[in-house]
C-alpha cells in the first residue's frame, strides 16, 4: 500500500505540474496576443483637417498623409531653450524611419511671422531632412494653434529660456503620435531619452496593427 507521505507527495507533484502547464498555457497566450496603443482624448477623438505651407512653399493639407502614420511637434526656428534638444530627438526618431513611406514628421512653427516657408527650408536642411518624409509647416498663426490645442492635445509649457517666447505662444515639449485613422495613440516627452526610445518602438507597434 502507498503511505500516506507518499501519496500527499504524488498529490503535490501533480498540482505543481498542473499549475505550471497553467502559467505555461496563460503565458503563451497572453504573448500571442498583440500589444495594442492606447486612444488618446475623448472617444472617437480624431485629428481635424488642415492646411499649411511646408518648407517647399507649398499647400500641404491632410490628404497629403491620408493612410500614413505620422509624428507631429511644435517648435520655433529661433528658440535656444528646448527646440534643439526636440529637433534633435525628432531627427533620431526620423533617421530611425527614414525612406519608409507609412510614416512622416510634421514640425509645426509657433511662430510663423518669423518662420516663413525660406526660413523653415534653411532650419530643415541643417537636419538633412527629407521634405516628402519631414515636413516643416507654418501658416495662419490662429490655425497652427488650433490644431495644437483642439486636434493635437498639446498645452503650453515654460521654457527655460523665457526670452525666446511671447506669452501666447503654443510651445509644448511633447511628440504627438496619430494614426492613419487621425487618432491619437500616444504622447511622448520630447526631451527625453527614455520617451523618444519608446516612440521608436511604439511606431513599429503600431505599424503592427496594419498588417
Amino acid at each position: 500500500m502507498i503511505s500516506k507521505t507518499k501519496t500527499a507527495i504524488i498529490l503535490i507533484t501533480f498540482f505543481m505540474l498542473l499549475g505550471i502547464g497553467f502559467l505555461g498555457y496563460y503565458y503563451q497566450t497572453m504573448m500571442s496576443v498583440p500589444k495594442r496603443l492606447n486612444y488618446y482624448g475623448n472617444p472617437g477623438h480624431k485629428v481635424e483637417s488642415f492646411s499649411f505651407i511646408n518648407q517647399d512653399g507649398k499647400v500641404f493639407t491632410d490628404k497629403d498623409v491620408e493612410g500614413k502614420m505620422y509624428v507631429v511637434e511644435y517648435f520655433f526656428t529661433t528658440c535656444k531653450g528646448i527646440c534643439p534638444k526636440l529637433n534633435e530627438h525628432m531627427a533620431k526618431v526620423y533617421q530611425a524611419y527614414r525612406g519608409q513611406n507609412d510614416i512622416v514628421f510634421l514640425s509645426h512653427t509657433v511662430n510663423p511671422d518669423v518662420d516663413t516657408a525660406e526660413q523653415l527650408k534653411r532650419y530643415a536642411s541643417s537636419y538633412d531632412a527629407d521634405p516628402s518624409q519631414w515636413i516643416f509647416l507654418t501658416g495662419e498663426k490662429q490655425a497652427l494653434y488650433d490644431m495644437a490645442i483642439n486636434s493635437y492635445l498639446v498645452a503650453a509649457v515654460d521654457d527655460t529660456t523665457k526670452k525666446d517666447i511671447l506669452p501666447d505662444f503654443i510651445h509644448s515639449q511633447y511628440f504627438v503620435l496619430v494614426d492613419k485613422e487621425k487618432h491619437i495613440r500616444g504622447t511622448y516627452d520630447g526631451t527625453d531619452d527614455g520617451a523618444v526610445q519608446q516612440l521608436i518602438g511604439d511606431i513599429k507597434t503600431l505599424r503592427k496593427e496594419y498588417k
